[in-house]
């Protein structure tokens, strides 16, 4: 089976009470995670990563450095690795769109918390780890 590509952003804004990193809801599976999505073409990771970020939350967005890489086996069965990138929100505003009805700028406790899958919280912690 052919292994799906994906890349996607830990997204985070510093502000005076602290650091918050952004989480979207996909209603599809009713969960919260990090915004991510499939590469299109022949684009680089770093590419993938800004674009699904774009789409799915709405903010542009700086590319930091790659700060982890997932395996996992997707719903349907098939292997996917996902790179992740450190973030930085620049400009934007979420809409809702056909992925994600809702986004949430959280601290890094309540993103624990928050998210659905295990994965991810090393995901976030690798991102908050990384000073760029």
């Amino acid at each position: 089976m052919r292994e799906v590509n994906a890349a996607g952003g830990v997204v985070r804004r510093d502000l005076v009470r602290g650091t918050q990193v952004l989480l979207i809801h996909r209603p599809r599976y009713d969960d919260w995670s990090l915004p991510k999505g499939k590469a299109d073409g022949h684009e680089s990771p770093a590419e993938t990563a800004h674009r699904e970020v774009l789409e799915e939350t709405g903010y542009h967005c700086i590319v930091g450095p790659e700060i982890s890489v997932v395996r996992y086996v997707d719903r349907r069965g098939r292997p996917k690795v996902v790179r992740y990138f450190a973030m930085r929100a620049e400009q934007g505003a979420f809409v809702v769109n056909d992925e994600v009805d809702e986004v949430s700028w959280c601290t890094p406790a309540v993103a624990a918390r928050r998210l659905s899958y295990p994965r991810d919280h090393d995901v976030v912690r690798a991102a908050l780890a990384v000073t760029w």
